[in-house]
């Protein structure tokens, strides 16, 4: 999800304190953290322990977005420096105007039941979609940290001691490419994400990131932070389309699942003509 510069220089929420890092505020009523599905232990207690997370519109979640987790996680098994514990879907609020969005409550509840039973490991982080205001990426970013190292202590190890949380932004090959548009991304957000976060990247079939980050000057001081994994299998489902299948009468079987695609007819969703203003588009997590 890329960041729409509106104000000259870049997007600010109250919470955030110039640095390019934020504080956290109240959660909104009612909200609290999903933990359930991260894992409680380390099957190797020499690494660093690692959650993703993926902001995006999701009006719907797709069989797309729940297979970037996946080819992140084959990426992560056996890595040398990090073992997966998590990862985190984050809608964002109904703030961030686009064409196609549909209300926050329902993308949230749609990415709910794309993981509640056939993940072991996904969850859906309703912060972001609860905000009275557009959140940046960074701002997100830093609440995974808040809560997990923060307010839960990151996590604690056979011998009693704790360690970090590594959080990570998972993001398709548009977005990194974004990166690269002064208009799109803050730089100050860019050294905030990629310095302390760092970015999983999963490369459109035919592109090259690599190539890239040699050609943009923040993306390759912080090269080592990026990584980066071939799609193998090509997949180009995009909300935009399945959204427009919807519209036509078209099945959208085996592109949603099920319970999205049951969901998605009980309440009507994307059956009238779409009026919202699109400002950017990124077909990973369109």
């Amino acid at each position: 999800m890329g960041e729409p510069i509106t104000d000259g220089i870049q997007r600010r929420s109250s919470e955030d304190n110039g640095t390019g890092a934020s504080t956290q505020g109240t959660p909104p009523p009612g909200y609290s953290f999903p933990t359930n599905k991260l894992a409680k232990t380390m099957q190797d207690s020499t690494k660093i322990p690692l959650v993703l997370v993926a902001c995006g519109s999701y009006s719907p979640v797709t069989y797309l977005h729940l297979r970037m987790f996946e080819m992140a996680a084959d990426y992560f098994n056996g890595h040398q420096k990090y073992e997966l514990i998590g990862g985190y879907f984050s809608p964002v609020s109904d703030y961030y105007q686009k064409e196609g969005l549909a209300p926050a409550h329902h993308r949230v509840q749609m990415c709910e039941l794309a993981t509640e039973t056939s993940s072991t490991w996904l969850m859906v982080d309703s912060w972001e979609a609860l905000q009275h205001s557009y959140q940046r990426t960074a701002v997100v970013i830093d609440h995974f940290d808040d809560e997990l190292n923060n307010n839960m202590g990151g996590l604690t190890l056979p011998d009693g001691s704790t360690r970090k949380i590594q959080i990570m932004l998972l993001a398709g090959g548009d977005l990194i490419e974004s990166m690269g548009r002064k208009d799109v991304w803050a730089s100050e957000d860019l050294h905030h994400i990629l310095g302390q976060f760092g970015c999983m990247v999963i490369e459109r079939t035919g592109s090259d990131v690599w190539e890239f980050l040699l050609s943009h000057d923040i993306l390759y001081e912080y090269k080592e932070n990026i990584h980066v994994v071939k799609q193998v299998i090509y997949n180009d489902i995009s909300s935009t389309k399945v959204r427009l299948f919807v519209k036509r009468k078209m099945s959208i079987k085996y592109l949603v699942p099920d319970a999205v695609m049951r969901y998605i007819f009980d309440n009507s969703l994307y059956a009238t003509k779409l009026t919202r203003k699109r400002d950017y588009v990124s077909f990973a997590f369109d």
